[in-house]
């Protein structure tokens, strides 16, 4: 990866779409800009209308580069949902060089070779994790470049989906007019931003509540281990409040967002607001106990539906516990509640980048955040790398930055690299 790269992730959820610009200035990565949208065509997580999806993309990249001033080409696109499969394989290859230190193609090789595995033809692969490396024998490796050995293996987990959602959520992004660099799982980028070391390694359930759905992400032994959706999130919240308080469903999602508290004890009586009643001009007014009344159960219901599921996986205790992440948990009295459904120590994970601090923010900082991960790890090894992260800066549609660093003449080469 260059001094100075602009990599681009694109979330695309239930209620929002979020373009998420981040800049690699010598080292260090930086947030430097954020779009956002309203998310049409999407209901629970999945594509159903992928014109409007198309016209919610458009407008959080547009939002994205009229904030830094660039044109964005290329993206790192986040995936979830309920047909994400985890599977354990395991890869052999003998270490080609002469001298028998590994290098970066050894690594590539013992990554395919873990690919080769028996897929149903309705699937296909989204990623190769490696969870460790064995060097002759040789056990916890996490990475061998530099090592000397005659057999290099790999225990990985592969990452599958379904092609119909897959090429679905492809063809949207490119119907946008952009290229998409790669699928990133969620759950592993979330999981790389808002888990520790310690918390990976000891055992830690990380959920990712949105709009539409809850995404739950196990981490065991230092990697991802099981992964999986139920299909509620804040809409159902605002559903609830637009029944019970006999209004429509934009004005309850405003007073969620403006008034709402998860945890009745905390909410306050003398905090008032009117809402408009379906089929009459007539506004009612209620205060926040009233709100409360009405959030609190189905936040309950959320936190044990989790619980049970995270249990179906066949995880009781984690050490690590519970980190929650996602729009709706930054509702207050969330935490409190969780606290008291799920029974072990919970916590808010929230990215720590200007602009960016609020948990409905994670998923698409994470994405980035994967990407700079693999490719520091990466930084040392064969120019193939660095072309294929480059790429955004080669392609037909460069990505131009009025106000940027590199000179005419670096701009000119980084142009017509492609062609000599």
């Amino acid at each position: 990866m260059s001094n100075n790269d602009i990599i681009v992730s694109l979330d695309i959820g239930t209620s929002k779409v979020r373009a998420i610009i981040g800049e690699v200035t010598s080292g260090t990565f930086n947030i430097i800009g954020v779009g956002s949208a309203d998310s049409e065509g999407i209901r629970k997580g999945a594509i159903v209308d992928i014109d409007q999806t198309v016209q919610s993309i458009r407008s959080a990249v547009e939002h994205a580069e009229q904030m830094v001033g660039i044109q964005i080409s290329e993206v790192y696109v986040g995936i979830s949902g309920n047909h994400i499969g985890l599977q354990s394989s395991h890869g052999v290859v003998a270490v080609q060089n002469e001298d028998r230190e590994i290098g970066e193609d050894d690594i590539d090789r013992v990554i395919k070779a873990a690919e080769v595995i028996a897929l149903p033809p309705e699937r296909e692969v989204i990623d190769v994790v490696a969870k460790q490396y064995i060097v002759d024998g040789l056990e916890g490796i996490q990475d061998p470049r530099g090592m000397i050995g005659v057999r290099l293996e790999v225990e990985a987990t592969i990452i599958t989906g379904a092609k119909t959602p897959i090429h679905n959520l492809l063809r949207c992004v490119e119907k946008s007019g952009l290229k998409v660099k790669d699928l990133v799982l969620m759950s592993l980028g979330a999981g790389g931003l808002a888990l520790s070391k310690d918390e990976k390694s000891m055992g830690a359930v990380l959920v990712d509540i949105g709009a539409g759905q809850a995404t739950i992400a196990v981490y065991e032994e230092g990697s991802l281990s099981a992964t999986s959706t139920i299909p509620i999130g804040g809409e159902f919240i605002t559903n609830d409040i637009a029944y019970g308080l006999r209004t429509l469903t934009d004005q309850a999602e405003k007073v969620k967002l403006k008034y709402g508290c998860a945890w009745i004890d905390d909410a306050a009586s003398e905090v008032v607001f009117k809402v408009l009643r379906i089929g009459s001009n007539v506004e009612k007014e209620f205060n926040q106990e009233d709100l409360a009344a009405i959030i609190e159960p189905r936040v309950q219901e959320i936190f044990h539906l989790i619980r049970q599921e995270v249990k179906r996986l066949g995880y009781t205790e984690l050490p690590g516990g519970y980190i929650l992440t996602g729009g709706t948990v930054s509702m207050p009295g969330v935490l409190k509640v969780a606290q008291n459904e799920l029974a072990a120590s919970v916590r808010i994970a929230v990215p720590d980048y200007i602009g960016v601090r609020d948990p409905g923010f994670t998923g698409g900082v994470g994405i980035l955040h994967n990407v700079v991960r693999n490719y520091r790890g990466r930084s040392s090894g064969g120019s193939a790398n660095k072309k294929t992260i480059n790429r955004s800066k080669q392609s037909a549609a460069p990505v131009q930055d009025s106000s940027k660093k590199p000179g005419l003449v670096e701009r000119l080469k980084n142009m017509f690299s492609e062609f000599i």
